[in-house]
């Protein structure tokens, strides 16, 4: 599974802010009903498993069943992470598109900013069983602050740290670092002899998001001020950025080579043992794909700046995931609620998330004993705990890309051994708020 792409595309959405409200997806076809009340969907699908025919394989039996339990069938489209958003702002300016859809859930409040997904009410929330079914986290990335939500949490995830138990063997350190002081103290003790302690994906604009958007509020940052309005060059921002770019530049934790990486080869150097430490989102089913055991890697919260996670501001993850939606003139609004209904029961929400390796942002499908095992337990406590929706905000695409692209410059400047000071990290933050768009 592509967990990262999945969770975190970007692409950039200027066309947002010129979509005219109220104009939506939705489908003709009536199927086999006819009239106002059609048996069948169009459901888009994000790519979420190794490839598109391995989801249609995962999928399609899933369909069956709710056809058979509903009289409604559902025509699939897996559609790859490098269209989807295209494909659905497109959809949102002709009106033509997919009754039923998958988001990536940092896209809600940029999507819910077209009118064009039908608004998730108490009303709507009480026809799938209540939005107190949900976790809450799950539900705060789903749209804006004080609206309706323009979706419904289907799969979710959060970062964990997983660290090569033999390499730390061989350095005679026990346990993974809980603080970002120790990790920098074990880090010098693991990098060396061309191996190194951290991996990162420097040119990878979502990852750099994902990380400085959570020491930001380990620093008191939000990246946005209460009105929505872009604030990038606070003393917090400031400090979250250079803190992580000086793991490379500074600290001399982080491999300068990860400054290009951005096609999730710091996994790959973790498992060759090139690299002790990645912070990722579920990564053991990747890691055992590329031959590594079970007992060969352990799997811990990501460090805080002191103490533990999820106490104050002591959070160490943004909400990952994925959301599911329904375009508001669908010919078939009642069939849609029906299938999201559908794909949000407990009974699906333990398969489809223990097929895909996610945590099932339904709080009645944790019981399964397989969230239960050592790595997906760190995830889902971090799910509950200490993980935060990305700001909520209809420009949050466009922070991704301003943000995430000051955030390679500089890790490329400390590739090339070019200093990392608070006034570089400044300026180049200054930059990436000037190409937000104005409110």
């Amino acid at each position: 599974m592509r967990r990262f792409r999945a969770a975190c595309t970007t692409a950039t959405v200027t066309a947002l802010a010129t979509v005219v409200a109220g104009c939506g997806g939705g489908t003709s076809t009536s199927g086999d009903g006819g009239g106002d009340k059609p048996k069948e969907l169009v459901y888009w699908a994000s790519n979420q498993g190794p490839s598109i025919e391995a989801d249609k394989k995962i999928l399609t039996p899933r369909l069956k069943k709710f056809e058979q339990e509903t009289g409604i069938k559902v025509k699939l489209e897996v559609v790859p992470w490098s269209d989807l958003l295209n494909r659905i702002l497109a959809a949102t300016t002709s009106g033509q598109g997919p009754d039923v859809l998958n988001i990536g859930n940092t896209w809600s409040s940029s999507l819910q900013a077209t009118g064009a997904l039908l608004p998730w009410d108490d009303k709507n929330f009480d026809k799938i069983g209540g939005r107190d079914r949900f976790v809450d986290s799950a539900v705060g990335s789903t749209g804006a602050e004080g609206q309706d939500p323009a979706a419904v949490p289907l799969y979710s995830l959060a970062y964990a740290l997983y660290y090569n138990k033999a390499m730390f063997e061989e350095v005679g350190v026990d346990s993974p670092p809980a603080t970002w002081d120790e990790m920098v103290t074990v880090g010098k003790k693991l990098s060396k002899d061309g191996k190194w302690a951290l991996g990162a994906e420097g040119s990878n604009l979502s990852n750099n998001i994902h990380q400085v958007f959570v020491l930001g509020r380990q620093h008191g940052a939000d990246f946005f001020d209460a009105e929505g309005k872009p604030d990038f060059t606070s003393d917090g921002a400031v400090a979250a950025v250079k803190q992580y770019v000086d793991f490379m530049a500074k600290d001399k934790i982080t491999a300068p080579g990860n400054a290009e990486y951005a096609q999730n080869q710091s996994l790959q150097d973790f498992a060759k043992g090139k690299t002790a430490m990645v912070l990722w989102q579920a990564a053991a089913s990747t890691f055992k794909s590329h031959g590594m055991a079970d007992d060969d890697f352990g799997v811990a919260p990501v460090p805080v700046a002191s103490g533990t996670p999820g106490t104050g501001k002591q959070v160490n993850s943004m909400v990952a995931g994925i959301n599911i939606a329904v375009f508001k003139n669908s010919k078939n609004l009642d069939g849609a609620t029906k299938f999201v209904e559908f794909m949000t029961s407990d009974t699906e929400q333990v398969h489809l998330n223990k097929t895909y390796g996610s945590i099932p942002p339904v709080k009645a499908a944790h019981q399964d004993k397989a969230f239960d095992r050592p790595d997906t337990a760190v995830l889902r406590d971090t799910l509950l705990e200490s993980a935060a929706p990305l700001p909520q905000v209809p420009n949050e695409s466009q922070f991704e890309t301003a943000v995430g692209t000051a955030v390679k410059e500089l890790f490329a400047d400390a590739a090339a051994g070019r200093a990392i000071t608070d006034e570089a990290v400044k300026t180049r933050l200054a930059k990436a708020e000037q190409q937000m768009p104005k409110q």
